[in-house]
């Protein structure tokens, strides 16, 4: 009889400017199939995206693009001006997003892998919703000062936009208290940083 092996299911997440990218990217040379919770919902909202008929019909065409495409410039007004917009959107993203989540989970099991790493920008901010369907949480954290001169050197952003982002994420505090597995990823080298990474059990006991 053929057994298959359950697979260990990861919610990384970490704050703007952790190194959550680099983590999951050295995840994924150990063999985790990693899915980006992220680029799924950027899909979506693309041109000819699944969640854009539901976006033009709740909220009109004004926040579709020519090509098709969530109009994120306008939305984004939107949202600040009115915050039950941000649920109403959500409210049609979210499923989506869980759907295909869960549709790349089982074809990465099928092709069988070990360990899958769900990359969750947000994952302590939507509360219960991704608890339920991890076996770990893993948490990349530093200094709220070490994202800061990260990012400005990444993205070129001032140091007041980058703390206004930084604000409308969990803090560090909300994220640690979540975390099984934390990696801090403060003052070491990229050499560091992948044996903790090793270190890291990578599939169900």
């Amino acid at each position: 009889m053929i057994t298959r092996h359950t697979p260990l299911r990861i919610g990384l997440t970490g704050g703007i400017g952790s190194g959550k990218s680099t983590v999951s990217q050295l995840l994924q040379t150990r063999g985790a199939a990693v899915i980006d919770a992220d680029a799924i919902a950027r899909s979506l909202t693309a041109p000819q995206g699944a969640a854009m008929p539901a976006i033009a019909h709740t909220f009109g065409s004004a926040f579709v693009t020519a090509e098709g495409a969530l109009n994120r410039e306008h939305m984004r007004a939107h949202i600040f001006t009115n915050p039950q917009a941000k649920q109403a959107l959500e409210a049609i993203i979210h499923p989506l997003v869980a759907q295909e989540t869960e549709r790349e989970a089982q074809v990465a099991v099928a092709k069988g892998h070990h360990t899958l790493v769900f990359d969750v920008p947000l994952l302590v901010e939507a509360g219960s919703r991704w608890r339920a369907q991890v076996d770990r949480i893993l948490v990349v954290d530093c200094l709220e000062e070490t994202q800061i001169q990260r990012v400005m050197a990444r993205n070129g952003l001032s140091r007041e936009d980058i703390q206004s982002i930084i604000v409308t994420q969990a803090s560090r505090s909300q994220r640690l208290a979540a975390a099984d597995w934390v990696i801090c990823n403060d003052a070491i080298t990229l050499k560091a940083l992948r044996e903790c990474v090793g270190c890291l059990p990578m599939q169900t006991p």
